[in-house]
């Protein structure tokens, strides 16, 4: 599934636990919209999603902040509850005006 939207922000993380459990990740942070449906919500909110390994944040690390991008999304289950696992992030080229 691919869909267009807003990137507020990515962030690397890796190191390891005080336990010794290692961890490995990048988050990006997305523009969302409210559930408007039950009328006690407008506009918009950010959605956490996981984007693999903190490598996948290397290629953005020069990129200005916010951007368009289109997102893809794979839906993954445990057999009993299912994500929407973010699998690409490629930017929008921006038309640069008068």
């Amino acid at each position: 599934m691919k869909e267009e939207s807003l990137v507020l922000g990515m962030k690397a993380n890796k190191g390891t636990m005080d336990n010794g459990s290692a961890y490995d990740s990048t988050h990006v942070y997305v523009q969302t919209k409210l559930d408007e449906s039950r009328g006690n919500a407008k506009g918009f909110s950010v959605a956490d999603y996981t984007f693999g390994l903190s490598e996948n944040f290397e290629p953005f690390k020069k990129q200005t902040f916010p951007f368009m991008a289109t997102l893809t999304f794979e839906i993954v289950t445990t057999g009993k509850t299912q994500k929407m696992q973010l699998v690409s992030v490629v930017p929008i080229p921006q038309i640069k005006g008068s």
